[in-house]
Formats: structure tokens, C-alpha cells, sequence
């Protein structure tokens, strides 16, 4: 993978995140054009100028000036006077990522680096060395400052880096991989650890994730109202070019699509006394479509912040550097908040359809909690219960942190998106959603057990047999047994996109 400031991509973050043995390069063009802006950056620092961050101190000590010879070590003291951070740390596939999206973002000339710290940083990365970065400590502005500094420490080979026992440190690390620690100049430790890059690299992790969800939940809809007996008519091309919000036209073409030839359909076309379907039936491609409407919001912001300068100063070509706020993380932080209670909503209604499935009042037919013999068994009824639990605790997460600010720093940073907190929420709300997907897949699927021999649509008997051939199997339900053994292999495999119906 070949790196050049402008034209990440998720998928790009997901393989460096996710096959370690992916090894990233530098666009010779972008490396070469590190030297001109390096030189401006050079060039002030010999006027004599005041530059923030490069002779000045950090935050509310940015009016101390800092004598030339100390110029380097202000670089060092910033980076260990910033990690900060505290708790478990990060998985190594988000470390990954974080570093990727550094690397990238740092070959954009406006951060004025030398060519030899992004190398140093791909090289880490390549090297397969992860660096510990605790969870906590970050607000998300001056972006995020404790988890970029820990992975500067083990690039100056102090910290700690995760290796095969545990924590080691990070100086061994680098000397076995044949690295020299990195020299900091002037500018450099600043502009290293002044982004958004873990904030960003969990939100492009879950951008993907939650587009492989969002397939594979449309799917376990259709599966569902094929086991409850459900019209299609709601999917009329004709009611979704009537409101073509483009999630809802998306939602209701991939249902149609799973759902065509379906005989158990045409077994009740005739003589239904029904009407119309409840409204997680019959509302799905509106309500699909709105979380698919928010997930394309999500990965517009990530796209940008995957290329963009978030690094304060800036240097640009007139020889001007300049103090700003791109290391704000506020439109991160958003998108994060909007994800989470898009798929908060998913799986809301997907536990409506599970309650659906298992209650013999609303399930047209199917036996009580989908076992052959209820009251002796008790089939999926805690199945359900499972479900709900999951939903009420995202309920609990879906609040928003990009509102709740607690001003920083002797109040210089007096308004931060904290989204390193709507990061990890998000990513719960995620793993809820899964499962409850996962639950639903399973109500869904022994729903069909006894429709048989009468077949759903081609889609939804194609995403039967995936789940049916799944290994370990998740087999029929012929009598109780623990169903939390289905429902992690089932969740395992909606994460894994084993069961999305658009692969």
C-alpha cells in the first residue's frame, strides 16, 4: 500500500488494521515535497520568529518563549509529559490504524516534518511493533494528544510496545526489529501527536463494520417477515420513488431482491385476512434506510479526516505558518454520536421482529418461543429477553459526547468534543447490535424450520443455508439448549460478514 497524503481510503485502513502482514510505502512525490516545507519551517526558526509549539511552550505556557538550544528537547518533554493515558489498552488493529492515518496525514506538506519521522513511523508499522496505548485520556482536542504520545514514546524507544506475553519495552522491541529510536527536531513532536487519528481510525473501523451490518441486519428482516408470513407489497418500487431518500430506496431494493420467488409467500397471497404488517415489518426499508442515510454521513466525515491536515501550526507554501483548529475533533465526535444512535435504532427494531417470532399472539402461527413442544421447553424465550437487555444498554450509551465539553488546560482548550468517549460507545452500541442481529438470525431461521418444505425467496434461502452450513454448525432447534453458544457464533459471524447478504 502506497501512501500519499490524499487518497486513504477505508477499505486501505481496514487491511493495514486487520492483515498484519500488509506493509505501507511512501508516494516518492509526497516524501519529496516534505523537503520544501521542512525548509520553511527551517527557515522561521532561523528569523527569529515566534512559531507556537516550535520556540514557545504548549497550551496556556504558549507565551513562554524557549531558548534555541532547548528547541529539540521541548519535542521530547511534550511527548512525555503527554502520555497520559490510562486503562486497558487499545486493541493492536486500532494502533494499527491509528499509525496508518498519522503516517498519512504527516506527508501532507502543511504539517512541515521531515521525511525521515514518517519513514520512521512506517517502519514501526511494517516492523509489526504495537505500541500500548491506554483507552482513556483523550478529549479530542488539541486532537488526540495521550494516544498519539504513546505511540511517540516507543517511536523514541521509551513506553511500552505489546508483545506476544504483554507489555515490553519498547526500546528491546526496536532494537530487535533493527531500529533506531527517533530523533525529534524542532516542530516535529507537535505536529506528531496534534490530530485525530484515533478518534478517526475507530471511526473508519466502524464505518466498515457497520456497512456489513447494516446488510446483513435488511437480511435477517427479510428472513423474518418470511417466517411471520409478511407481505411484500410495502416493498413497491413505486412507495419508495414516491420519498426516494436513498437509504429507504437501497433498503427496500435489497429486500425485494431477497425475497423474490418466495413460496411461502405465494402459499398465503390468497384469503390473508391481514391488511397491513406491524411497522418493524412494514416500515423496515424506511427505517433502514434512515441508518443507512447516517453510516453515508459517517463515512463522508471519515473520507475527509482520512486525508486532511489536523496538525496546528501549519506551513504553507508563502513560508506563513499558521495557528488554527483542524486538530479539533468535533466533526468526528458527531459523526460517531449520529452513528451510535443510528445503530441504536437498528437493533431496536430488530428486537421488535424477535418478539414478533417467539410470541404466539403476534407470530401468525409459529409455536410458542419457537419450540415443538412449549412448556416443556422454553424454546428461544430468553433469546428475546437477551435481545432487550442489549437494546436498553445502547439506549444507555446512544447519548450523545460530542455535547459534553469540560474545558481543559487552564480553560486555553475550553471546548472539547470528547470523542474518544463517543469512539468506544459507538463501538459497544456496535458489538450490541451485532447481536442482537445474531438473535434475530436465530429466531428468524427456526421460524423457517416450520414453514418447511415451503421455501422463503432465493436471497433469504441462500442466507439460510450460509447459517445453516455455518462451523461449528448452529443447528435446529430440537429441544433446549444453551442458546448463548448460537448466538456468539451467529454474532461472530454477522462481524466477520460471513452471513451478508450483498457479498
Amino acid at each position: 500500500m502506497t501512501l500519499d497524503g490524499c487518497s486513504l481510503g477505508i477499505p486501505d485502513v481496514v487491511r493495514i488494521a486487520r492483515d498484519p502482514g500488509t506493509r505501507a510505502g511512501l508516494e516518492p512525490k509526497a516524501r519529496d515535497a516534505l523537503f520544501a516545507s521542512r525548509r520553511l519551517v527551517e527557515q522561521a526558526i532561523a528569523s527569529g520568529q515566534t512559531i507556537y509549539g516550535i520556540n514557545t511552550g504548549f497550551g496556556k505556557l504558549a507565551s513562554v518563549r524557549i531558548a534555541p538550544d532547548k528547541l529539540d528537547h521541548l519535542q521530547v518533554n511534550l511527548i512525555r509529559s503527554h502520555a497520559a493515558g490510562v486503562g486497558t489498552p487499545l486493541p493492536p488493529e486500532v494502533v494499527r490504524a491509528v499509525m496508518l492515518l498519522r503516517a498519512n496525514v504527516l506527508l501532507r506538506p502543511t504539517s512541515g516534518v521531515r521525511p525521515a519521522l514518517v519513514e520512521a513511523l512506517v517502519g514501526l508499522l511494517n516492523a509489526g511493533i504495537v505500541p500500548l496505548v491506554p483507552e482513556q485520556g483523550s478529549v479530542g482536542a488539541s486532537g488526540d494528544l495521550a494516544p498519539l504520545s504513546h505511540i511517540a514514546l516507543a517511536l523514541i524507544g521509551e513506553g511500552e510496545v505489546l508483545g506476544s506475553s504483554g507489555a515490553e519495552p519498547a526500546a528491546g522491541a526496536l532494537d530487535r526489529a533493527g531500529l533506531r529510536p527517533f530523533r525529534f527536531a524542532p516542530k516535529e513532536g507537535l505536529a506528531f501527536i496534534n490530530g485525530t487519528q484515533a478518534q478517526t481510525a475507530l471511526l473508519a473501523l466502524l464505518v466498515h463494520d457497520a456497512e456489513v451490518l447494516w446488510r446483513t441486519a435488511v437480511g435477517a428482516a427479510a428472513m423474518s417477515l418470511e417466517a411471520l408470513r409478511g407481505t411484500p407489497a410495502p416493498l413497491d418500487p413505486r412507495i419508495h420513488e414516491a420519498r426516494p431518500h436513498r437509504g429507504q430506496v437501497e433498503a427496500a431494493d435489497l429486500m425485494r431482491r431477497l425475497l423474490a420467488a418466495s413460496e411461502i409467500r405465494e402459499s398465503h397471497r390468497e384469503g390473508d385476512p391481514r391488511v397491513q404488517d406491524a411497522y418493524s415489518l412494514r416500515c423496515a426499508p424506511q427505517v433502514f434506510g434512515a441508518v443507512a442515510d447516517a453510516i453515508r454521513f459517517a463515512r463522508e466525515i471519515v473520507t475527509v479526516e482520512l486525508n486532511a491536515s489536523t496538525d496546528n501550526p501549519l506551513v504553507f507554501p508563502d513560508g506563513e505558518v499558521i495557528s488554527g483548529g483542524n486538530f479539533h475533533g468535533q466533526p468526528v465526535a458527531q459523526a460517531l454520536d449520529f452513528l451510535a444512535t443510528a445503530l441504536t435504532t437498528l437493533q431496536a427494531i430488530a428486537e421488535r421482529r424477535v418478539e414478533r417470532l417467539v410470541n404466539p399472539d403476534l407470530s401468525q402461527g409459529l409455536p410458542a418461543f419457537l419450540t415443538a413442544d412449549p412448556g416443556l421447553s422454553s424454546g428461544f424465550m430468553m433469546v428475546q429477553i437477551s435481545a432487550a437487555s442489549l437494546v436498553a444498554e445502547s439506549r444507555t450509551l446512544a447519548m450523545p459526547a460530542s455535547i459534553g465539553s469540560i474545558p481543559t488546560d487552564a480553560n486555553q482548550e475550553d471546548f472539547v468534543p470528547m470523542g474518544m468517549a463517543a469512539a468506544f460507545k459507538a463501538q459497544r452500541i456496535l458489538t450490541n447490535a451485532q447481536r442482537v442481529v445474531a438473535a434475530e438470525l436465530l429466531c428468524g431461521a427456526q421460524g423457517l424450520e416450520f414453514l418447511r418444505p415451503l421455501r422463503p425467496g432465493a436471497g433469504v434461502e441462500i442466507l439460510y443455508r450460509r447459517l445453516r452450513g455455518l462451523t461449528p454448525p448452529v443447528a435446529p432447534l430440537d429441544g433446549d439448549r444453551p442458546p448463548a453458544f448460537d448466538l456468539e457464533r451467529l454474532a461472530r459471524a454477522v462481524a466477520l460478514g460471513e452471513l451478508d447478504p450483498g457479498d
